[in-house]
This record gives C-alpha cells, structure tokens and sequence, in this order.
C-alpha cells in the first residue's frame, strides 16, 4: 500500500473516530464533509502495482524519483493543456519524456533528467478524453501534456475530486445566517492554518466565549 494512501486511511480513521463524539451539528457537518472528501480520494487511487513490475520499473528507472505536484493548465476548444515545468527537459532523448493516457486519466513519467526521475499522475479527470488525439510536447523547460476533449465544451476544473469538494466548500459557505457562514470560514482557516493561526483562532474563541457568557454578545458559536 502507497504511504499516500496509507495516510488518507489514517486521516478517515481519524475524521470517523471525531464524528463519534461530536455532538455539535455544525461540527458534525464539517466532519461528514472531509469524511465524504477523503472516501472520494481514497476511491480515487490507482491500484498497487504487483510487487515485480513495480520493483523491475523501479530498478530500470535508477536514480531518484520526484512527484511532481506544480503545474499550470489552459483550455481551448478541443484540448487541456497541462504545462508542467522542468528545466533542461528539451535536451533529453523524446523516449525519455513518456505519457500514458486513459479516458479519463493521464501519467507522466519524465526519465533521468539532471540524475532524477519525474512523475506526475492524474486520474479520475472530469470529462472524458480521447486517447489516440492526445499527446505531448516537449519545449524548452517545459512539458505540455495535450489532453483532446471527447466533447467540445468548457472544463470548470481538472478531475471530479476537485469538482465535488469545490461542490461541498461553496455549500458549506452558501449560508443566509451570517454568523454560520463566518464559523464555517473560521473552521476552514484553523483547519488549514498553522500553529500560530491555530493560536490565533483559538484565544479569538475563548475571548468570544467569555463575553457571551457574560451577556456581552448574544450569539451562538
């Protein structure tokens, strides 16, 4: 099992474990939300390579491998275009710049380029693609994978996961109650926060609590 997988399960181990002593329904709302996000994610996943083939590309491949996670993406009518930059890429042989695509995933694997290898996987993409239209192009310090649309229209996103947990934050957000909209965005922030914005929030909490219990404000968070 990848690590990456491996820390998503923990993640909605945790998130269940939370939901179980939550009592709080704006609580349990979030929670309910990460928990669909991270089942989404883990559903997602490619399966695992058996151990032989993943061992023979690992040792063909030598080197170390990096993931890539920094792109750019445009549209036109007919195509995704995915820019990944990588510098010195156009002096490697063609083979060495791969691309394997599905209908509805592509992977890029970039060899021996300055000693490292390079990767980057997307699956589960929005819309369907057609494979045999799609390619990719190798310019100076940039790759750019041309992913043809099966039908001509205008992508909002790149996969579904983006899509649906866009979907999830907006209805979070969408709210007639301004104090429920400003604690779901308060919750978003801690969530994503570091320790000193976890700190921030925090004695921000407990200064709103001690006023409310002292009829300063009367509000419910």
């Amino acid at each position: 099992i990848s690590y990456f997988l491996n820390q998503l399960q923990k993640d909605l181990e945790e998130v269940k474990e939370l939901l179980t002593k939550a009592t709080r329904k704006r609580l349990r709302d979030v929670l309910m939300t990460e928990k669909h996000k991270l089942e989404l994610e883990i559903k997602n996943q490619p399966p695992p390579k058996p151990k032989e083939t993943a061992e023979e590309e690992k040792s063909s491949l030598g080197g170390y491998t990096v993931k890539i996670n920094n792109y750019g993406w445009d549209q036109s009518d007919k195509f995704i275009k995915i820019y990944i930059s990588l510098n010195g890429v156009q002096k490697l042989p063609a083979e060495n710049v791969q691309v394997n695509f599905t209908e509805r995933s592509f992977d890029l694997l970039v060899k021996n380029l300055n000693g490292k290898n390079y990767t980057m996987t997307f699956n589960n993409l929005l819309k369907p693609i057609a494979v045999e239209g799609s390619s990719r192009k190798i310019k100076t310090d940039t790759v750019l994978v041309m992913c043809r649309k099966k039908r001509e229209e205008k992508w909002e996103c790149l996969t579904q996961v983006e899509k649906e947990s866009k979907e999830k934050e907006k209805a979070a957000y969408d709210t007639s109650d301004p104090s429920e909209g400003l604690m779901n965005l308060l919750k978003k922030m801690y969530a994503e926060g570091d320790d000193e914005m976890k700190r921030t929030i925090n004695k921000a909490w407990v200064e709103s609590r001690e006023k409310q219990s002292k009829g300063d404000i009367p509000m419910d968070i």
